[in-house]
């Protein structure tokens, strides 16, 4: 009898885990900050800078509620949750939804599915995200185990940006003015800057470890427009997952990670404990001609027991400009499945990423020749709307906010990568066009870098909705004909959702889709954004009932 008590209480206990719907509440206000020897107001969730971390299972169903206490609108994107039929809380900003305006709440509806590992969520309206963004730690489900030796301990770890200026101010400064955005005043690790930095003494993040312990850093690239090179002193590091997925252990003295990108990496206390050591980042930047910030942003790791230590390391990292490096990383990355890519394909999509230039009345802005700087994707800069969202007007068929004449191929072939290009190939066309795409199509992309802009400059592109194998890399223009059968790997490319395409360079993507609804493809740049480098899959639904979207939710914040 008692065995059969307990029996029956282990079943009811495991079938009300499973109902239970996990629920948080982020509150979006704004609080004074002290950084670099001034006080500004920034964006939080929760007060929190970076953000509050969530934890869920791997398939589990959470809501949030957001609720903007802020003076300006905001919307929050699952960045990596592919939200299996429910584009309508994937968040981006007149794409997916209207935003929350100053005052409103929206629950987020996010639907975990095949993601294993680390992910995050970070705002997605202007560029509210410098500040409110946060990490999503998935564990597998109760039962099941790592793929790799279970960590003593994990750590949080944000990669960002700092400036000392309002952030409105320089968006609003180079929307107006056409010119590039200002460089930021310092890096950050955890938010802190670091003792290189005027008045950060004590503003830099430490860690205290323990001799013979192993720990999971779970790290984000939240920085709006640098791609990162890290490194601890004297510590190996071992990458086990990448934008939420499980790869070959890695084992790396650095690491190179882009705006968006997740990593997990274990690093193993086996060093002199007796001593401290500094870890590292510092931007990866390769154009010759674009300003960037190329300060170091400094944390410390220590021992327990070197309290006292008087000796530090300093990292070794890989010179600025170091593309063989960089890239060198990103390559060495491998799925640790094999035998899951598409192998054949019906549908393929060419598009060059390009920056470019806009007329301005009388040259009077303040980009080359007094031009204004944009973006495009096969030279169409992308208009996001700005009274209805695309998801909204593709589900209620409202003519008239986009159009479906995205390009398969460069409208404009020409050498993409030469050095000297003509001025009648800078101008895009202004305009909002997306891509339809059949439920189930095995699509491959290919991302075509130009030395369009003044040379070009590397691409952080990311697909929301979906993961997707990264099965080509190479420098130069693509060779349709060559490429496929002597520069892919189809047996175990890295599985992500965040892929960097190399200056005057290509990569290849490939995936089902399996997702139906309204999804963006965008730089993580948040720059090149802001500029059009965007474009909109529409997945259109399957015929059976697990391949159709989800209805909306009634809480939708409505548009205007």
């Amino acid at each position: 009898m008692p065995h059969s008590f307990s029996h029956f209480f282990l079943i009811s206990l495991f079938l009300y885990t499973k109902c239970i719907a996990h629920r948080y509440t982020f509150t979006v206000k704004e609080v004074p900050y002290n950084k670099l020897c001034s006080t500004k107001k920034i964006l939080t969730v929760n007060g929190q800078f970076p953000g509050p971390v969530l934890k869920v299972y791997k398939g589990d169903t959470i809501y949030v509620n957001v609720r903007n206490r802020a003076s300006e609108n905001i919307t929050m994107h699952w960045h990596g949750v592919e939200q299996p039929r429910n584009p309508w809380s994937d968040g981006p900003e007149y794409i997916t939804q209207c935003p929350i305006r100053p005052g409103s709440d929206f629950m987020y509806e996010v639907i975990f599915s095949i993601e294993d590992a680390t992910v995050w969520w970070h705002a997605h309206s202007s560029w509210t995200r410098a500040t409110v963004h946060g990490l999503i730690f998935i564990y597998p489900r109760p039962g099941t185990f790592l793929p790799f030796p279970k960590p003593d301990h994990e750590i949080p770890l944000v990669l960002g940006e700092w400036w000392k200026e309002d952030v409105r101010e320089v968006v609003e400064q180079f929307i107006r003015t056409g010119a590039d955005p200002n460089v930021s005043d310092a890096l950050t690790i955890n938010g802190h800057p670091g003792f290189l930095y005027p008045c950060s003494n004590s503003d830099t993040f430490e860690l205290t470890v323990e001799k013979g312990k192993t720990y999971r850093i779970r790290m984000v690239n939240a920085a709006m427009n640098l791609i990162f090179f890290f490194s601890i002193a004297k510590h190996s590091l071992t990458v086990v997952a990448a934008d939420g997925h499980y790869t070959k252990p890695l084992n790396a003295t650095y690491i190179t990670i882009s705006p968006g990108q997740t990593l997990d990496v274990l690093l193993h206390a086996d060093q002199n404990p007796k001593r401290t050591y500094y870890m590292a980042a510092r931007a990866y930047h390769s154009s010759p001609v674009i300003r960037f910030n190329n300060s170091t942003t400094i944390g410390i790791l220590r021992y327990i027991s070197s309290s006292n230590a008087k000796t530090s390391s300093y990292p070794s990292l890989p010179n600025y400009n170091d593309t063989s490096a960089a890239f060198g990383f990103f390559t060495n990355i491998k799925s640790l499945y094999s035998g899951q890519v598409p192998v054949k394909i019906s549908r393929r999509i060419i598009s060059t990423v390009s920056l470019n230039l806009l007329a301005c009345p009388n040259n009077s802005c303040q980009g080359p020749n007094g031009l204004r700087l944009a973006a495009s994707m096969n030279n169409i800069s992308f208009v996001t709307p700005n009274h209805v969202d695309i998801l909204k007007a593709y589900y209620l068929h409202i003519k008239g906010v986009y159009g479906t004449r995205f390009p398969a191929f460069p409208p404009l072939v020409f050498n993409f990568t030469a050095e000297d290009q003509p001025l009648i190939l800078q101008t895009p066309r202004l305009a909002t066009e997306v891509k339809m795409i059949k439920y189930g199509e095995a699509v491959e992309m290919v991302f075509q870098g130009t030395s369009l802009g003044g040379g070009g400059i590397d691409h952080p592109m990311h697909l929301h909705g979906f993961s997707f194998y990264i099965v080509g890399f190479g420098f130069g223009n693509y060779n349709v004909t060559k490429d496929p059968s002597s520069n892919y790997n189809l047996k175990d490319p890295p599985y992500r959702n965040t892929a960097t395409v190399p200056r005057n360079g290509w990569i290849a993507i490939r995936f089902i889709a399996n997702n139906p609804g309204v999804w963006f493809m965008h730089c993580h740049f948040d720059r090149h954004l802001t500029w059009g480098m965007n474009v909109v899959f529409i997945v259109e639904n399957g015929r059976g009932i697990n391949q159709q979207m989800l209805p909306p939710p009634p809480d939708l914040p409505p548009c205007y």
